[in-house]
């Protein structure tokens, strides 16, 4: 028997042929960065928390410690409570020991801050604008000798300065903290930068166009605009002031007028003297005590460094 032939038509499609070579895979593609997620690096995060643990563990160590008594310093782990948490009682006989000259120092330490750090801040954004958008024979003079002055350390300055001011007899007195507090090379060099590209110059050409003068141009269109740069040479400021030891260590004697830094250190000095009461749970609360201003003013202060970044810009 012979088996039926079928025919294909001539218009039909070709069958596709089997090949036994199997087809390419494809390769998956790359994932794509966005520009708006940011890549992760595993070394940049072991870093950052070596940091963070570097930053963290003195502030632990202090805050646990401030709850110990003196008793309780020497018996108990460092970076553990001790069975008796002493740390309302350490607060309450810090300020009140030695006839409650705590308060005074921290009242002292207020005062050089206020006048001498705010003194210096607002001299730095008057002569940081000035030299920024006011264009004066010696420009250039100035400008070598900020930057001069940022190079030189304070340490360096210090015999010289306690010279000329005992030769006026302000020694021993608040002036000798507060009128070199005054004086923030830094501060007027960050503000020079600063003011030169958040002040926009026709911003101050329309101001001026429209009758104002230069004392009310300066506080009602320029001084908004530099607040975070403000803000900036503020803590800057602050905390050089706050935490200035050296200083006051060769210009005042007289306890009255002791800063913390200063007070906290005499002290610790007390055990090293004979016949002196060991306070070391006092001086450790009272450092805690020290840094909360600081941590107080960073959180207030902080917003203001994001805002007004972009306030006055202009298109152009």
């Amino acid at each position: 028997m012979t088996s039926p032939v079928t025919t294909v038509p001539a218009d039909s499609p070709a069958r596709p042929t089997r090949t036994t070579r199997s087809a390419p895979r494809l390769r998956r593609a790359r994932a794509e960065h966005r520009p708006g997620r940011p890549r992760r690096s595993v070394l940049l995060t072991l870093l950052t928390g070596l940091v963070l643990l570097y930053s963290l563990v003195p502030l632990l160590w202090l805050l646990i410690s401030a709850t110990k008594s003196q008793q309780g310093l020497g018996r108990s782990f460092g970076l553990w409570f001790d069975s008796d948490f002493a740390l309302w009682s350490n607060i309450h006989d810090t300020f009140t020991y030695d006839d409650g000259i705590f308060s005074r120092w921290l009242l002292n330490t207020l005062l050089y801050v206020v006048v001498g750090a705010g003194g210096a801040t607002f001299l730095a954004v008057l002569g940081g604008y000035a030299l920024a958008k006011f264009d004066f024979p010696g420009r250039r003079a100035v400008f070598a000798l900020v930057i001069g002055a940022v190079a030189v350390p304070a340490t360096a300055l210090a015999v010289p300065t306690f010279l000329m001011f005992s030769k006026m007899g302000l020694t021993d007195t608040p002036w000798a903290m507060i009128i070199p507090s005054l004086i923030s090379p830094f501060g007027l060099y960050l503000m020079w930068v600063f003011a030169s590209e958040a002040v926009p110059n026709e911003l101050l050409e329309a101001a001026r166009i429209d009758g104002a003068g230069e004392i009310r141009t300066f506080f009602g269109v320029t001084l908004p605009l530099l607040a975070p740069g403000i803000v900036t040479v503020l803590l800057f400021t602050m905390v050089a002031t706050w935490n200035n030891f050296f200083l006051p260590l060769i210009m005042i004697k007289n306890p009255d007028w002791y800063p913390l830094t200063l007070g906290l250190n005499s002290w610790k000095a007390q055990a090293q003297t004979a016949g002196g009461e060991v306070v070391f749970n006092l001086v450790l609360t009272g450092s805690l005590i020290t840094i909360v201003p600081l941590i107080v003013a960073f959180l207030l202060l902080q917003r203001y460094w994001q805002s007004g970044l972009a306030a006055g810009s202009v298109k152009e």
